[in-house]
């Protein structure tokens, strides 16, 4: 298993939050080049398609031979327990290799995990909120503690 501080990309606002997970902001090709060569296997991306990076993503993460899973979060509507439900799936097998979650800056990313933390996992706010921060929240802290009922 690739340690956690082996996984950091040179991405906006990158966190290795735990063994076998990277997440952070937009990677570009090369970054995404960078976490294959890291062992990176899976791909999330919370950005959704209208947000477009200027390249073909899932087809350079597919090409790379890594698999892409999108959940679209544009904003704080998107911030459900669905959605919570959704990114527990796809990182739930860190185990059977590294995994990269990203948004445009990470404080989606960040707020998913605040979210999957306190509604799938069962931990109390201010430990979700806690573990939002180590995966990126900042700006949508207000939002999340609102969402957690704090």
């Amino acid at each position: 298993m690739t340690d956690s501080k082996d996984l950091w990309l040179d991405i906006p606002n990158c966190c290795t939050p735990a063994t076998g997970l990277c997440t952070g902001g937009h990677p570009q090709p090369e970054h995404l080049m960078q976490a294959k060569e890291k062992g990176v296997r899976k791909v999330v991306n919370l950005c959704p398609p209208a947000e477009t990076p200027g390249y073909d993503e899932a087809a350079i993460v597919k090409q790379l031979g890594m698999e892409y899973v999108n959940i679209p979060i544009a904003g704080p509507a998107d911030l459900t327990q669905d959605n919570a439900r959704a990114l527990a799936e796809a990182v739930a097998d860190t185990c059977c290799g590294p995994i990269l979650v990203h948004c445009a800056s990470g404080n989606r990313v960040g707020a998913l995990f605040a979210l999957k933390a306190h509604f799938i996992e069962g931990k109390p706010v201010e430990d979700s909120i806690v573990d939002g921060r180590e995966h990126g929240l900042k700006a949508m802290e207000p939002v999340v503690r609102q969402l957690l009922g704090a």
